[in-house]
């Protein structure tokens, strides 16, 4: 008897180490990245297929998987991809920026190797180099909850992952020739879902859908609606949302959304719509099909809001966190009261578009990006000299001419900063960050002020990695920058962020630990300045 309880016991010992040091589920893809011809708007033209797929293969993941994506560079051109909203938990390595990896050369590869660390939510991926999005490769990421953490609402019969964004008729290279002799990009011809002018998605009538909506386009707002259907948004960028319902949602270049529909409607076919916002107006159609319809869609395609500038930011300011909600983790996402946090230090970053040397140019804080031939990351790394600036952009915005600059802001890691985006131009804008969500706590219209902070919301403001900025208005955002790494902050408006509205933060501790970061990969790519370069 005592033999017994002695095995029963070392048994359960074993078992409990096991269960503590077994890795996370791993996930292997490889991909070839190719052009290829398609006739999206019904004429042939160039666009990056990856493994022959446009747009590309969907990521379906689960919070923690490690992602192994062997990358395959079939083009003419260097290629690099960036996981847009995957947070890189002390691995801004594996960005996919021009900051931090050398572009992958034609006829070469490289492995990607991240993790989808306490995450959930809908993102997706893109092409971060020269003008490749305006080409493709892009697709879904979906990252879902592990199956013991339970999420906030009934589990839908089905996804569907919407990739919806502007679209040209001219080719990647010549949007580029364009950017590169300092003229602007003409408005889109089209607006695409899944890249297609026409699309289809059936369901059971009866049952509910989650849409997966995400704004991969270069330039331009959408709004996006199902005729004679509410939707209940249930989920933005990793946040679970007070579950609203509306009859449309505006979703801004680089942003994503998730929601609920349930098809309660009476069996026929539905219009679904992409349309732009605070421009021209361009619209894509797509069908929603009742499994059982024998009726085809009729009726009026459902309209725009009426409301411009003024309803966005009132419906931007509905979208509340479900404080009671888990996230990837089973503590409620308001376990964490950002709203009684001093911020360590405020950032404003104005936003400008100068002509500098003759050309269209982009500056943030009157500090307009360049490239440099060695990735910030590495010249960080080997302590390279010369490759970039800590001084060119400053913290708040000042008078004078724009000028051209390699530029990082320097912050210490676990600073929690107040960051305000301020808008003195007359065009919608949309700030990313890579590495980090934060709280969207205030928008308002003209100069911020410190009076600002009495609006801000304190209390239940989404995280999100993207935030959209309103003409001649402020947006602010809260950031624990507890995520060390060169981390790039941009436009998630191409053309602006290829023609400098971009810089790098670099979040930073002295001790090198791998508790802060992750060290150099094994493969890791070498160029410029640190070509040859070994530990």
């Amino acid at each position: 008897m005592e033999r017994a309880i002695l095995l029963h016991l070392i048994c359960v010992a074993f078992l409990s180490v096991s269960l503590v040091t077994a890795e996370d589920p791993y996930k292997f893809y490889t991909w070839t990245v190719t052009y290829g011809t398609i006739s999206p708007l019904g004429i042939p033209q160039q666009v990056i297929l990856i493994n022959g797929q446009f747009p590309g293969p969907r990521l379906d993941v689960v919070t923690n998987d490690n992602i192994i994506v062997n990358l395959i560079n079939k083009l003419d051109q260097p290629f690099l991809l960036t996981w847009n909203g995957i947070k890189q938990r002390k691995n801004s390595w594996q960005d996919g920026v021009l900051g931090t990896n050398c572009p992958i050369p034609p006829n070469t590869n490289f492995t990607y190797k991240f993790q989808t660390k306490d995450q959930i939510g809908s993102y997706t991926y893109f092409p971060s180099i020269l003008m490749h999005k305006a080409a493709g490769g892009f697709g879904g990421i979906n990252v879902y909850a592990r199956p013991r953490i339970p999420v906030p609402y009934t589990l839908p019969t089905a996804d569907f992952t919407l990739l919806i964004g502007d679209w040209y008729k001219t080719s990647h290279k010549a949007l580029q020739q364009l950017l590169d002799s300092g003229k602007s990009l003409p408005f889109p011809d089209a607006i695409l879902i899944n890249g297609r002018t026409q699309s289809s998605f059936t369901g059971d009538q009866g049952k509910t859908y989650m849409f997966r909506i995400s704004n991969v386009g270069l330039s331009t707002s959408l709004n996006f609606r199902i005729q004679g259907h509410k939707m209940k948004l249930v989920e933005v960028e990793g946040s679970h949302t007070v579950q609203n319902l509306y009859d449309s949602l505006d979703v801004h270049v680089g942003q994503s959304v998730s929601v609920l529909v349930t098809l309660d409607q009476p069996p026929k076919d539905y219009y679904i719509v992409a349309s732009t916002r605070f421009t021209k107006l361009i619209l894509a159609g797509a069908m929603l099909h009742y499994a059982n319809s024998q009726t085809q869609v009729s009726g009026p395609v459902p309209a725009a809001p009426t409301g411009q500038m003024d309803w966005s930011m009132e419906q931007a300011r509905t979208y509340r966190w479900n404080l009671t909600a888990n996230a990837a983790r089973p503590n409620p996402q308001g376990s964490f009261h950002y709203g009684k946090v001093t911020p360590t230090k405020t950032i404003v970053l104005a936003n400008s578009a100068p002509l500098i040397n003759g050309k269209q140019r982009y500056a943030v804080n009157r500090i307009s990006y360049i490239n440099a031939d060695t990735p910030l990351k590495l010249a960080d790394y080997f302590n390279i000299p010369g490759v970039f600036s800590t001084n060119s952009i400053q913290g708040v915005p000042s008078s004078g001419s724009a000028s051209l600059s390699t530029s990082v802001m320097l912050a210490s890691l676990h600073d929690f900063a107040e960051v305000v985006f301020q808008n003195n131009e007359n065009t919608m804008q949309s700030w990313h960050l890579d590495g980090y969500d934060f709280w969207v706590v205030g928008y308002g219209v003209g100069q911020w002020t410190q009076a600002g902070r009495k609006s801000y919301n304190l209390e239940d403001a989404l995280t999100r990695h993207t935030a959209q900025v309103y003409p001649n208005s402020w947006t602010a955002i809260l950031i624990s920058l507890d995520n060390q790494g060169m981390w790039n902050m941009r436009s998630a408006i191409w053309e602006r962020q290829y023609l400098g509205q971009q810089f790098y933060l670099r979040v930073y501790d002295p001790v090198r630990t791998p508790a802060n970061e992750y060290g150099i990969p094994t493969n890791v790519l070498l160029c410029g300045k640190a070509t040859g370069r070994h530990e």
